[in-house]
């Protein structure tokens, strides 16, 4: 950063600036807030590129039937392959922090870092956007995001529960509530013939936390959570998520089961949040921040299941 980019600061103010903003942007990039859980329950993908405007996946299906054949037979069936081509859109996220003139002069005058803050919150502003498209999309922009995906099939709660909505698992015991839970999960494999086992199960905070706290039984040392994840044969990890909470159809919770991995779901981040050089601007000092995103791809969306009302 050489000290003619800033025409109204001194040698000793630009040095003191140039220190502060490499500190203030290797600071902020590595702050993690953890209520923002889309990157850690859904796998991210880079692999598109900085540069990449559309993401492009084919998806192929095997086509064709062995018969029975005569010794001589030349009317053999053909087996061949059916392909399908997917294009989604990759958009723009941007925020920015700044100091005016004085902010930085007072600040080396007193021997004070910077206010962190600002940065902070420039960081938190792309994060909160990127956490939102991921799970409920854009579409404004052709962003898909995995909750709002149409073609993740629903599964129906019982509606033998005492609380309202009558499906939710607060209102129902915990022989019922693992009905429900060993349910969601169950109709995934049954849908897909045994092709696709969940592995991960996510549910609003307020339900999680009642099953992680609920016994199994009044004869049991094991909450309805632990005799879950110890049962089920394909689960393993369940979770809270705050944006399943009124995402639903007329504001209901929902849950959700999927196989998470990077075979069946990524989130595309073409390129990661970066800050960029500083810019002047009359007297204020500008840092603006950007990332690419892509959305999220379902590549199976068969190995999911949306439960309304839970």
């Amino acid at each position: 950063m050489e000290q003619r980019q800033f025409v109204h600061l001194d040698s000793d103010d630009t040095i003191f600036f140039t220190r502060q903003l490499e500190f203030l942007k290797a600071k902020s990039y590595d702050i993690k807030y953890a209520e923002l859980k889309a990157r850690a329950l859904i796998p991210v993908s880079f692999e598109a590129g900085p540069g990449a405007e559309t993401i492009r996946y084919e998806q192929f299906q095997n086509a064709g039937i062995a018969k029975v054949i005569a010794n001589y037979a030349d009317d053999l069936p053909r087996a061949d392959i059916k392909g399908k081509e997917f294009i989604g859109s990759v958009k723009s996220l941007g925020a920015s922090y700044g100091y005016n003139l004085q902010e930085i002069r007072a600040a080396r005058y007193a021997g004070k870092p910077l206010e962190q803050r600002r940065a902070n919150a420039a960081k938190r502003a792309v994060a909160q956007a990127e956490n939102t498209i991921a799970w409920f999309g854009n579409s404004d922009y052709n962003l898909q995001g995995f909750l709002s995906n149409p073609n993740i099939p629903l599964y129906s709660l019982p509606t033998d529960g005492t609380g309202s909505p009558n499906t939710a698992l607060t209102g129902k015991t915990p022989d019922q509530i693992l009905r429900d839970l060993n349910g969601m999960v169950n109709s995934v494999f049954s849908l897909t013939k045994g092709v696709e086992r969940p592995n991960t199960l996510l549910l609003p905070l307020t339900q999680y936390a009642y099953i992680a706290s609920t016994a199994r039984s009044q004869y049991s040392d094991r909450t309805i959570l632990e005799y879950f994840l110890e049962n089920n044969p394909f689960v393993k990890e369940v979770d809270w998520l705050n944006e399943l909470s009124g995402s639903g159809p007329s504001g209901v919770d929902q849950a959700v089961a999927y196989v998470r991995d990077p075979d069946h779901l990524t989130l595309e981040i073409p390129s990661d949040f970066e800050q960029l050089n500083v810019q002047e601007r009359g007297l204020e000092y500008v840092v603006p921040c950007h990332e690419r995103i892509g959305g999220v791809i379902m590549y199976y969306p068969l190995a999911a299941v949306i439960a309304n009302g839970v």
